[in-house]
């Protein structure tokens, strides 16, 4: 199958052995991060730094000036974790070293966007911002995320890119020193704490039959049991909420969503060359929130060209896009191979064939940048490099 390895442009750039390195892997493809959150990462083999924090949101490029003319919210460029264009020069040396390159978004997840234009924030039933989390039912934020998917993707070089939180953001994300485990939330429970209630969400309650005002209340009398510790068991959305309004504000969150997702993956197709490949990072529960957007499986395979799935806890969750996929549709199984981040290199050939068998067609190894060395080692043997 194609394995694609995830990487960061600080992982190469500064590095003239990075590319041979990751050539010697046994890939085919890097998925090169062109805008990325805030993050602390570990570069384990570089000469220069052992620890990068990039203290906010940026796009890894200079963003062009007459893209972003007119739109109220802009992107942040990098500091000098990334300046200049350190996308496009690490993508130049990974194709020299014969490295196929795609570009990797993340569009709605943005803790910088959040802390200067608190409005663009989702709000949730208690009225407790996340700055995190943009509310994609905003308008200058669907037009700020469609403008950077179209910017962000179709970097010079580029073959394809995969666009990551392209959909609902909530609660679950890991924030700096994060001290929200005391009361164990479950799925529905999750859900819950993540749904929006700025003033634009409650129209759009509103307009699915919820009365203005109703709908908070009634989600924070749904969470009353949670805390209070007698919720039960494993308790879902429809546990907590009731059917009926679970189904409201699902029909307004999910077209919502489906929407945002067709007019970035448009938005892409508009601005790249013929046959740029346009894939979502993708869970099938489509009410989960996060980096691996909430979808629903027929809907985003007829608009995408694919999807990037969560495999590292087993392939199950490829099972509910298999039936409408066609023959030219990825089905990627995205596979963590940094043991401390609770991977299993070892183990990649046989979670490779379990992913096969389950119907993926591609691997995406999370993250050749992160990794030790011998975690490499053993990503190398099971795709059969030399050494």
């Amino acid at each position: 199958m194609r394995t694609s390895a995830f990487l960061y442009p600080w992982d190469v750039v500064g590095d003239p052995e990075a590319p041979g390195r990751l050539a010697g892997l046994g890939i085919r493809q890097v998925t090169l991060a062109s805008a990325y959150h805030s993050t602390r990462a570990l570069t384990p083999r570089h000469p220069r730094h052992r620890i990068v924090t990039a203290s906010h949101a940026a796009v890894l490029y200079p963003p062009g000036a007459d893209h972003w003319s007119g739109h109220a919210l802009k992107p942040y460029e990098a500091g000098e974790w990334a300046s200049g264009d350190a996308w496009g020069e690490a993508a130049g040396a990974l194709a020299a070293a014969g490295l196929d390159v795609h570009s990797w978004v993340v569009l709605a997840h943005n803790s910088r966007m959040g802390a200067e234009h608190p409005e663009t924030s989702v709000v949730n039933a208690y009225g407790d911002r996340y700055p995190w989390a943009p509310c994609i039912a905003r308008p200058a934020v669907r037009d700020h995320l469609v403008a950077l998917a179209a910017e962000a993707a179709v970097r010079p070089g580029a073959g394809g890119t995969e666009l990551e939180s392209c959909g609902w953001y909530g609660l679950a994300h890991l924030h700096a020193h994060d001290k929200t485990a005391g009361v164990g939330l479950g799925d529905g429970a999750q859900y819950l704490m993540s749904l929006c209630f700025c003033e634009v969400c409650e129209e759009g309650y509103e307009a699915v039959g919820i009365g203005r005002g109703r709908a908070a209340e009634a989600v924070r009398k749904a969470l009353e049991p949670v805390w209070q510790g007698t919720a039960a068991p494993g308790a879902g959305v429809r546990d907590l909420l009731g059917g009926e309004l679970a189904d409201a504000f699902a029909a307004f969150r999910d077209g919502t969503a489906r929407s945002l997702q067709e007019r970035a993956v448009a938005a892409v197709r508009a601005a790249g060359p013929d046959g740029f490949q346009v894939l979502l990072h993708a869970d099938p529960e489509i009410h989960h929130c996060g980096a691996n957007a909430g979808v629903d499986p027929a809907h985003i395979l007829s608009v995408a060209d694919g999807v990037v799935v969560p495999c590292t806890g087993g392939p199950g969750l490829l099972a509910p896009f298999v039936p409408h996929t066609r023959p030219d549709t990825v089905l990627a199984a995205n596979l963590t191979v940094v043991s401390g981040m609770g991977g299993s290199p070892g183990s990649l050939a046989a979670d490779a064939a379990r992913a096969a068998a389950a119907g993926a067609t591609e691997l995406r190894l999370y993250h050749a940048g992160l990794a030790s060395d011998a975690d490499l080692a053993a990503v190398r043997d099971a795709l059969g490099a030399p050494a």
